[in-house]
């Protein structure tokens, strides 16, 4: 169980987990993700961690087949400037490794942001906390575990 999982089934939400063999030269988790799992990528979220104004960090939760704009991020968030947070931040502060950054069960609890396309779905699949583990729940769910907000965030 990853932190993650732990999560959910404390906060007693209805989700699956959903496992496939983590290919190690993939350079895109999110896509490996939604291939091998049969997927849409516009269903599987992937979990940002971005930085405002060079001093707080947001967890933007967006589409795979999706980029981050950091103008509304920034925006969203009441910023000038967002930017990647570095990787050493993104690990400190989440407890994960790069892809395998989950929304839920983070060390410290950063604001997030979820993009507003996850609404049109009645469930969406984001990391479970490890690469090759995915977590499938109701956008309203993983709304209210994260305590985020929805927001148009994505170009």
């Amino acid at each position: 169980m990853t932190p993650a999982i732990n999560s959910a089934q404390k906060n007693k939400v209805t989700y699956q987990v959903h496992e496939y063999i983590h290919d190690v030269s993939s350079e895109s988790f999110g896509n490996e993700a939604a291939q091998k799992l049969g997927i849409s990528t516009n269903r599987v979220f992937k979990t940002l961690v971005v930085s405002i104004d060079n001093k707080a960090l947001v967890v933007a939760v967006i589409p795979v087949s999706a980029m981050l704009s950091m103008k509304l991020i920034a925006k969203t968030f009441g910023g000038k400037k967002a930017s990647m947070a570095l990787k050493v931040d993104v690990e400190r502060s989440t407890g994960y490794v790069l892809g395998g950054v989950s929304p839920l069960g983070q060390k410290k609890h950063l604001k997030t942001f979820i993009d507003a396309s996850a609404k049109q779905f009645p469930t969406i699949y984001v990391s479970a906390g490890k690469r090759g583990l995915e977590i499938e729940l109701s956008p309203q769910d993983l709304q209210k575990l994260t305590q985020a907000k929805m927001a148009g965030i994505c170009q």
